[in-house]
């Protein structure tokens, strides 16, 4: 499968383990580097990676969690896996209550833990759950974070870190990044 040209779906080089779906940002793609350094570790890992690529202006008056879970739901009916997680960035964190309907395995970048809808999706999910925010993102609410952190889920907040997961700062930026790429790696190799 491809979109404009692109690949969607990797295969690990190994027997696949499972399947992760990856539900990117209104304006960040799956090529954008969180969900690249997420692609790169699941496929290390030997879980097929399906990626979803949208244009969300064609959401209409549609709510943007229902919008976002069709998505996943169509790209999770296709499948046969016996592991399925899902990786969502930003607006792709909206299928928070569809993974937790399903006890999916999930790792959500910059969640919007600002919304509460997100943030009891996160807490319902009975599957591991790995959270990776900022501290300068103000769609990423400490306090609920760390209410996260103490019913099981793995969190990742970086002090420094915007919505990108980044900062004006080039080599700061890629020091966080490097930081989400170890905890990746470590979540990863969990499964």
């Amino acid at each position: 499968m491809t979109f404009g040209g692109l690949p969607t779906r990797f295969e690990p080089t190994g027997t696949s383990r499972g399947l992760a779906i990856v539900a990117p940002g209104r304006a960040y793609s799956p090529a954008a580097p969180l969900l690249e350094l997420a692609r790169l570790a699941l496929l290390q890992h030997d879980l097929t990676v399906q990626q979803l690529w949208w244009d969300s202006t064609t959401r209409g008056d549609e709510d943007a969690e229902a919008w976002v879970r069709r998505h996943v739901a169509a790209a999770h009916a296709r499948e046969d896996a016996d592991h399925v997680l899902v990786v969502g960035k930003s607006l792709g964190t909206r299928a928070a209550s569809y993974a937790a309907e399903r006890g999916l395995d999930a790792i959500w970048f910059t969640p919007l833990l600002v919304d509460p809808v997100v943030a009891e999706g996160i807490a319902a999910n009975p599957g591991r759950q790995l959270l990776v925010g900022g501290l300068a993102d103000e769609l990423w609410d400490p306090a609920v974070a760390r209410e996260l952190a103490d019913a099981g889920c793995d969190v990742l907040e970086v002090p420094d870190a915007d919505h990108s997961m980044g900062t004006p700062d080039a080599v700061r930026t890629a020091e966080i990044h490097l930081e989400v790429a170890r905890a990746l790696e470590e979540w990863v190799s969990q499964i």
